[in-house]
């Protein structure tokens, strides 16, 4: 199982958010690549950013930042965050990063993540976010009514390779990610899953890696040292 650290991006800086909320929102360094170049120290291969100004208003005010990130690290990179039309994919890819994720828009424009997945392929995953059994959307503010499963199922059958899936009751609250929803996904489809939210001890990495799953993201358990990412990578290693 990879190991995905995650960097947020808000105004420039590296941020946390609770379970998603804007308002609850803790700055953590006003230089992310000062991060990004830790995870690499700590021995990470990956990197998960998400544009939270992106994910919340569909723009990329963050987009100079994301690339001087991209240019200085030699970590793989997946950028999630108000990605909903193809001139943004575009943008992103010309600048390194390796992946892009759909969220909103795979709800909300399936011609669009047609289009995409036609084009770029294995360069496009999507944003799973979910909150009582429904897929949120526009920065998790509202939610779909799309279940989880339908949801899932449909991606598989549209050729989707990967899925980032984040159950946001979890995400931030330091208690322990949904063991239950990745074990259930990781029996049901075949599709890459990676999880996110809540993953907060050693144990929720093992617990996870043992489901084979292809990743899992981890956000404000580095930030506080509850996890040490070095440790974290030999342990998804089982």
């Amino acid at each position: 199982m990879n190991i995905y650290p995650a960097i947020d991006l808000y105004e420039g800086a590296a941020v946390r958010l609770f379970k998603g909320d804007y308002n609850q929102m803790t700055v953590y360094d006003k230089d992310p690549l000062h991060t990004a170049r830790y995870f690499e120290s700590q021995g990470s291969s990956f990197l998960h950013l998400v544009d939270l100004e992106g994910a919340k208003n569909g723009i990329t005010s963050n987009l100079s930042v994301i690339k001087r990130i991209v240019e200085n690290v030699n970590l793989f990179t997946q950028l999630g965050g108000g990605i909903r039309d193809m001139q943004t994919i575009e943008k992103y890819l010309s600048i390194g990063v390796n992946r892009v994720i759909i969220g909103t828009a795979a709800i909300t424009d399936k011609k669009f993540l047609k289009e995409a997945i036609k084009n770029y392929k294995e360069q496009i995953a999507v944003g799973v976010d979910i909150k009582d059994d429904r897929v949120a959307i526009n920065g998790w503010t509202e939610l779909s009514n799309c279940s989880c499963h339908e949801f899932c199922q449909e991606m598989q059958d549209m050729g989707v390779k990967t899925i980032i899936c984040t159950d946001i009751s979890k995400d931030g609250a330091m208690k322990g990610t949904n063991l239950e929803l990745y074990r259930r996904l990781s029996q049901d489809y075949s599709i890459q899953i990676i999880a996110s939210g809540g993953i907060s001890t050693m144990e929720d990495i093992k617990s996870l890696s043992q489901m084979k799953l292809h990743g899992a993201i981890l956000g404000k358990a580095l930030y506080t040292g509850a996890i040490d990412l070095s440790a974290a990578i030999e342990a998804s290693k089982i």
